[in-house]
């Protein structure tokens, strides 16, 4: 419940299934990401008001293969 996903009103034609892959992922690359001690929640909320961090998070998915 990382993007408090309850409370999404996304329900045409595709749309909620999209954003369930897009959740995943952004989850995945927040849960990969091993440079602070915090819990997925946290990390979505330091990238929301740290560019730096969103980025350094973002681009380390290139880096890892």
């Amino acid at each position: 419940m990382a993007f408090n996903e309850d409370q999404s009103r996304v329900r045409k034609d595709h749309g909620d299934q999209n954003l369930a892959v897009l959740r995943r992922i952004a989850l995945g690359l927040l849960r990969r990401d091993k440079s602070v001690k915090l819990g997925a929640k946290n990390k979505r909320l330091k990238a929301a008001r740290n560019p730096e961090y969103l980025l350094k998070v973002l681009l380390s998915s290139t880096a890892a293969k």
